[in-house]
């Protein structure tokens, strides 16, 4: 099963648009396990069992488990999301953005080591670092478009006086990754909740792609805006929330409320999709 359907199924069986992010911080971590990185894997796997009923996606941040040398932990954590949850994608979010053999090998952590079901890329550098990752059939890969960061506007709504109509940049890698990049079906894109306007117009340009959404939640992104801005019934959407979820209990019934505010926030987007 590729990724696309993996994605439908798990929205239809969970009725859900929510992808918890698993972005482990140990200082933040319950009073039994704080500051302790050895860990992460028992607090993320909690998460798991506790929402995995409630998701269409679990997206494990790379950078929160190398950062403490816990690779290890995360290839358990993913044998575990495998294991209890087989039938919910998983989102590598890792940025990736390279050429050549260094994308190839990129690809190969992300689909091989680790065994995701799609990543997060950065398109900087062109088609030819993205398409390593490509060769993976059935694999999805979401291209960072506009970002829900304030510093996106440095780079993503500048004008392209080269490309025909003057687009912004962030409506010029919709296009081609609607288009012409598009060649297997494998792509989405990065949508940030803080912009519901420009989640629109994204979708406006890229009508049928996957939508991986951040920004609801700790970010502040609206998830009613959201949902009306970018759902449509060929054009699916990812409605991520992390900290939110992750961090919603600093007691030993961690799971528990963390399942509660993932409840609540599925709620929300249910709502919203009428």
């Amino acid at each position: 099963m590729n990724f696309t359907d993996m994605l439908r199924d798990a929205t239809a069986q969970n009725n859900s648009l929510l992808c918890v992010g698993l972005d482990p911080e140990p200082t933040r971590f319950p009073a039994a396990m704080q500051g302790d990185p050895r860990k992460i894997y028992d607090f993320c796997a909690a998460i798991v069992d506790a929402t995995a009923d409630l998701v269409c996606a679990f997206k494990p941040q790379i950078a929160y488990f190398a950062a403490h040398g816990a690779e290890d932990q995360l290839e358990r954590l993913m044998q575990h999301m495998r294991a209890n949850a087989p039938q919910v994608p998983v989102i590598l979010d890792a940025k990736r953005g390279d050429i050549g053999s260094t994308a190839e090998q990129y690809a190969k952590e992300a689909f091989e080591r680790y065994g995701a079901d799609a990543v997060t890329l950065s398109p900087f550098m062109g088609f030819d670092s993205i398409e390593p990752y490509l060769a993976y059939h059935g694999k999805g890969a979401f291209l960072l478009c506009r970002t829900s960061n304030p510093g996106g506007d440095d780079l993503q709504t500048q004008r392209l006086a080269s490309v025909e109509g003057q687009p912004l940049m962030y409506e010029h890698v919709a296009r081609l990754a609607q288009g012409p990049w598009n060649k297997n079906g494998q792509l989405g894109l990065v949508v940030g909740a803080t912009y519901p306007q420009e989640i629109e117009r994204v979708r406006a340009i890229a009508p049928t792609l996957p939508l991986l959404i951040p920004g609801v939640g700790a970010q502040g992104g609206d998830a009613a805006a959201t949902v009306r801005a970018g759902l449509r019934s060929d054009g699916p959407i990812i409605v991520n929330s992390s900290r939110a979820i992750l961090y919603a209990s600093k007691g030993e019934d961690f799971a528990a409320v963390a399942r509660a505010e993932a409840t609540r926030t599925r709620g929300v987007l249910e709502a919203a999709r009428g």
